[in-house]
C-alpha cells in the first residue's frame, strides 16, 4: 500500500511516499481501507518531534480517518466488514489502510460524506469535551474562542451556540471573522488590530468570559487571565504559537478562576466512555442536520506535505482533508 513515512524529524517536506506492507489487524484491532484522512496542526508538531508523544521512527502520520471497514481482528462484536466509519489512530493515517483500535471506530451516519467524517472527530470532539465536559459551559454563560476560524476553533463557536452561550470569537482578519460570524459567533475581535481584553470586558459590562477556549498559547493564554470572570474556567486545548505559557497562580486566586487542560487524545486511554458518548452525541446532531463541517481545502495523498504547510502558514480555515 501507498503510504506518507516521516524518517527523520522535521519540516513538511522531508516526508516521504512509499510502498509499505499492508498492517494486520490484531485483537481488538479493525483494518479500515481509507477514503480520506483528517489533517491537523498537531500532525505537523508530531513530525518535528514537538508533539506530547513521539513515534519510534519511521512512522506514518495522521490521527483520523474514515473509510470502510476491510478486516478484523479477534474479538471485535459490534462492527462489520463492509461498514462506513471514522477513527482516531495514535498515528498511521496517511495511508491507504490503517489498523485502528476498536474502541477508536465509530460508524458515520448514513448521511454523512467520508469528507465530512475525516473532518469530524478530532475537531468537534475536542470542542464538545473541553466546553461540555472540561469547561462546564451552561446556557447563558459567555464564551471567548482564540483561533476561531480554525479547525478546532470553529467548532468550538459552532458547540458554543448548540450549547446556549454567547459567543466571542477572535482571529486575524475580517474574512476569517466573516467565517465565524456565518457559525454562531454574536461579537468578533481582529486580534491583529484591536485589544481582545479591553473589547471582551467592554461586550460583557466588565464581567469577563465565563470560558475561554485557547488553542493558541503564549501571550494569548496570558492576556486571556485577565478578562475571565469571577469563577471562569480558561480551557488550554494547545500551544499553536508555538509557546507554552506559564501561570501566575496569584491571577487565579483573585477571582477563583481556573485554568483547566484539554488533551482529547488521551481520553481513548483514559475515559473512553465519556469518549464515546460525546462521539455519539456528536453524531446525532449531525445525522439531524445541527453541525456543518467547514472543509476549505482538500489534498491528495500525495500532496500531504503541503497540506501541512497550509496548516503552518495559517492559510485554512476550518478543516483540511486527505483523499486517498
Amino acid at each position: 500500500m501507498k503510504a506518507v513515512l516521516c524518517k527523520a524529524w522535521g519540516d513538511p517536506e522531508t516526508l516521504t511516499l512509499e510502498t509499505v506492507s499492508e498492517p494486520i489487524p490484531g485483537a481488538g484491532e479493525v483494518l479500515i481501507d481509507v477514503k480520506t484522512a483528517g489533517v491537523n496542526f498537531a500532525d505537523t508538531l508530531m513530525i518535528q518531534g514537538r508533539y506530547q508523544v513521539k513515534p519510534p521512527l519511521p512512522f506514518i502520520p495522521g490521527f483520523e480517518v474514515a473509510g470502510i471497514v476491510a478486516a478484523l481482528g479477534k474479538n471485535v462484536p459490534h462492527l462489520s466488514v463492509g461498514r462506513r466509519v471514522l477513527a482516531f489512530v495514535p498515528w498511521g493515517a496517511y495511508a491507504e489502510k490503517v489498523a485502528a483500535p476498536m474502541n477508536s471506530v465509530m460508524p458515520i451516519p448514513s448521511n454523512m460524506p467520508f469528507t465530512d467524517a475525516a473532518a469530524f472527530a478530532i475537531t468537534y470532539g475536542t470542542s464538545h469535551l473541553a466546553l461540555a465536559h472540561r469547561g462546564r459551559l451552561q446556557a447563558g454563560e459567555t464564551l471567548l474562542v482564540h483561533g476561531a476560524s480554525g479547525g478546532v476553533g470553529l467548532t468550538a463557536v459552532e458547540l458554543g451556540k448548540r450549547l446556549g452561550a454567547t459567543v466571542i470569537a477572535t482571529a486575524s482578519s475580517e474574512e476569517k471573522l466573516e467565517l465565524c460570524r456565518r457559525y454562531g459567533a454574536d461579537h468578533t475581535i481582529n486580534y491583529a488590530e484591536d485589544d481582545f481584553v479591553s473589547a471582551v470586558k467592554d461586550l460583557t459590562q466588565g464581567k469577563g468570559a465565563d470560558v475561554i477556549f485557547d488553542p493558541v498559547g503564549g501571550e494569548v493564554f496570558s492576556k486571556s487571565l485577565r478578562c475571565l470572570a469571577w469563577e471562569g474556567r480558561l480551557l488550554v486545548v494547545g500551544f499553536a504559537s508555538g509557546k507554552i505559557p506559564n501561570v501566575p497562580a496569584n491571577l487565579t486566586l483573585v477571582k477563583n478562576t481556573a485554568v483547566v487542560g484539554v488533551f482529547w487524545g488521551a481520553y481513548a486511554q483514559h475515559g473512553p466512555d465519556a469518549l464515546m458518548d460525546s462521539m455519539k452525541q456528536l453524531t446525532d446532531w449531525y445525522k439531524d442536520s445541527h453541525l456543518t463541517p467547514h472543509i476549505s481545502a482538500t489534498f491528495k495523498l500525495e500532496a500531504a506535505a503541503a497540506a501541512m504547510r497550509s496548516l503552518m502558514n495559517r492559510k485554512s480555515t476550518g478543516k483540511v482533508v486527505l483523499e486517498i
